[in-house]
């Protein structure tokens, strides 16, 4: 009885950690400016008021902004899912001179620090008159999601049966029709657990598309919410309805297929 009461505890306490930064971001989102400024209906806003909400939304560019993310993580994701799928199929299914120290290269890539990356970047996209553009954030962001999602399906694709590839081949598949027919449709946990990886971190990158991108109608929206701050004043009311708005549609993604991302992590993770 008492584990059960400790176990319930954690949770709750776990629970309350998680979810109270999420609920002052809201409640902050629907007080007034006086509310915010004075500290007062600190947990529950006292009148309840969608105006931070109607200002950002028709005074300020956040609706471009959040469009320019979207198509920005959308291009991106697919691109990583093509690459890393195809590049995670090569890794563990061929066999190839150095295979094995590819697959740990692609770790290493994933582990050095955006911070190094971006002024050899900006040298590239500047001979290719992609910068101070969303090309410019297609280009770059896979950068970073493509190592680790494929060094996620490299795990994924080791685990699937090889006896199912080689039955695609005795009954006269090619290796793409294999591929496209047998494995991929089973590898699809994998391929959605990296395709969110990729999504969300295109989605919150700031580093890049602060420095590629000058334009403010192309900026996406965290490196918008700066505009949002002033000198010392900060839209505080403006800066919580943004990041309600902008947290909705991960959130809504996680609880839509969260089943196939915890599916997909927990095979990527295994090595055979």
């Amino acid at each position: 009885m008492s584990a059960r009461v400790l176990t319930i505890a954690g949770i709750g306490a776990f629970l309350l950690i998680v979810l109270v930064p999420f609920w002052w971001i809201a409640s902050m989102s629907f007080k007034t400016y006086e509310q915010i400024q004075f500290a007062t209906s600190i947990y529950v806003p006292k009148p309840f008021t969608w105006d931070n909400y109607t200002v950002l939304w028709t005074a300020t560019r956040f609706p471009l902004w959040l469009r320019n993310s979207l198509v920005t993580a959308v291009l991106v994701t697919l691109v990583t899912t093509i690459v890393a799928s195809l590049a995670g199929y090569a890794v563990a299914r061929l066999r190839f001179p150095g295979r094995e120290g590819f697959a740990s290269l692609i770790l290493v890539l994933y582990l050095v620090p955006p911070a190094l990356l971006f002024i050899p970047l900006y040298r590239v996209l500047a001979e290719l008159g992609a910068t101070n553009s969303l090309a410019a954030l297609v280009l770059s962001y896979p950068t970073f999601t493509v190592p680790f999602c494929t060094w996620l399906l490299i795990g994924f694709f080791k685990a699937l049966p090889r006896e199912l590839e080689e039955a695609a081949f005795v009954d006269g598949a090619t290796r793409a029709a294999a591929l496209t027919r047998v494995l991929l449709p089973l590898a699809a946990p994998g391929i959605v657990a990296s395709a969110i990886f990729a999504f969300t971190l295109s989605w919150n990158e700031f580093l890049y598309a602060l420095i590629f991108i000058q334009d403010e109608t192309v900026i996406t929206v965290p490196v918008g919410l700066n505009l949002l701050i002033y000198g010392d004043v900060f839209s505080w009311g403006q800066l919580m309805a943004a990041s309600v708005i902008t947290t909705l549609p991960v959130v809504a993604l996680y609880m839509f297929i969260h089943r196939w991302m915890v599916e997909g992590l927990a095979a990527g993770s295994v090595k055979g």
